[in-house]
């Protein structure tokens, strides 16, 4: 072949090599790989932990000897007939209650704090703070607030509503103690489901309030139409954290009075079988009852309330 100014230029063919392998075949793995610890150590430290848990509750076991005697059903039997382990059910009524009125709260006062008002970041900081203290420390701490002649009685006192020298045993009178216990569980725990509904509500197009407040809506009929369609998901997702945590209840109740004057809730009863009485196949099964009741109240909650689609118009 001849170039312009009259050489001879030899063109050498290119060669071509084989097909390379694509990349995603290649690529394919690599979600497993990323997959492969998370899901291991889930194996590991819940579900293998869980299964031994139905195993052990199948026998009769002080957690200490290498003999276990086998007993099939007979610790399930004994969930169920003897009163003082399910009956204790009746203290998480209490905190079921209690739980709600958390949830209305958290969600009128995250509703409120939506909207311009004066000092939100303060009032969204005191309300959020409860949640971060750590909760061996809130427990001393009302153990001060609640004590005979203590804070609350000497706040009363102070305003006139108290009787001094006949004033309520807070965690002492069986009648009153759980109210106290769920109020303070109120307190320690309006802050996670406040924060999760202001996100929530956040989370809605600002453009849509305006519309509404432009189109005359009024505080009321925003939150009626546009605030609480647009939550719904996070709402059933709260009911779901609110049940679960007053059937398990434990934290607040076992460290300050560990279970006295009426105060037992089942986990606390499930610890004192376990680590007091030496029945660790006894206690297996409680809280293998306790497990299943709380995924059939969720199930329940999933069916009466779907988590469907929302989508604002």
């Amino acid at each position: 072949m001849k170039g312009a100014s009259g050489l001879s230029v030899q063109v050498q063919p290119i060669a071509v090599g084989a097909p390379r392998r694509p990349r995603s075949r290649r690529r394919s793995w690599a979600p497993f790989l990323f997959l492969a610890i998370p899901v291991f150590l889930l194996l590991l430290f819940t579900y293998v932990p869980a299964v031994n848990m139905f195993l052990y509750s199948l026998y009769k076991w002080d957690g200490l000897s290498k003999t276990k005697e086998w007993l099939g059903l007979d610790n399930y039997v004994q969930v169920f007939t003897r009163p003082e382990l399910f009956g204790v059910f009746a203290v998480s009524l209490y905190y079921f209650v209690g739980a709600f009125i958390q949830l209305g709260l958290a969600l009128y006062l995250a509703t409120i704090l939506s909207f311009n008002t004066r000092f939100r970041n303060i009032f969204k900081g005191i309300i959020f703070f409860p949640y971060l203290l750590n909760g061996v420390a809130i427990a001393f701490m009302f153990l001060y607030v609640l004590k005979p002649d203590g804070v609350l009685d000497s706040l009363l006192n102070a305003l006139g509503l108290g009787q001094p020298g006949n004033q309520p045993q807070w965690l002492g009178n069986r009648g009153i103690v759980n109210f106290s216990l769920a109020g303070v569980s109120i307190w320690r725990y309006m802050g996670l489901n406040f924060v999760l509904f202001l996100g929530a509500i956040q989370s809605i197009p600002s453009e849509m309030l305006e519309a509404g407040e432009i189109d005359g809506a009024s505080r009321w009929q925003q939150f009626r139409h546009l605030i609480l369609p647009g939550i719904r998901p996070i709402i059933g997702l709260s009911f779901i954290l609110a049940i679960a945590g007053a059937l398990s209840a434990f934290e607040i109740p076992f460290i300050m009075l560990q279970g006295a004057a009426g105060s037992a809730t089942f986990v606390i009863q499930t610890v004192n079988e376990a680590f007091e009485f030496h029945k660790f196949g006894l206690a297996s099964a409680m809280a293998v009852v306790l497990l299943v009741i709380i995924l059939l109240v969720t199930w329940t909650q999933r069916r009466i309330i779907p988590d469907e689609a929302v989508e604002l118009v």
